[in-house]
């Protein structure tokens, strides 16, 4: 791995923000400092805490940050799902779900690949 931008996990989350920036810009202003807030800090958190683990001195601490950034998603998709029952997206014109779902599956299998280095 040369740096956390080669990694399709953190590309796919950078793409993620840019949809939720997109799904909040269309969100009550009344929610400005509600989901709007907290949907786009837990999505920048996910490829921020990919980039940060990984640019730490060792597998341990790269796992970590990314156990981190998968508690982010989990974090926004939770959010979304409020959303949702809100009324604030239509969940079948949601593709953040999918993407989330992907990012997820990714983290996971890169926490195992790291552990298993680390054992």
């Amino acid at each position: 791995m040369k740096t956390h931008k080669d990694l399709l996990v953190w590309q796919k989350s950078i793409d993620l923000v840019t949809e939720i920036y997109k799904l909040t810009s269309q969100f009550p202003s009344n929610e400005i400092y509600g989901l709007v807030s907290q949907l786009r800090r837990a999505s920048v958190s996910i490829p921020s805490n990919i980039a940060e683990g990984a640019a730490r001195s060792s597998d341990k601490e790269f796992a970590r940050f990314l156990y981190i950034a998968r508690a982010s998603a989990a974090e926004v998709e939770t959010q979304l799902i409020i959303s949702e029952n809100l009324g604030y997206l239509m969940s079948d014109k949601s593709k953040s779900k999918e993407q989330l779902l992907s990012i997820s599956k990714m983290l996971t299998a890169l926490i195992n690949k790291i552990n298993q280095r680390i054992k």
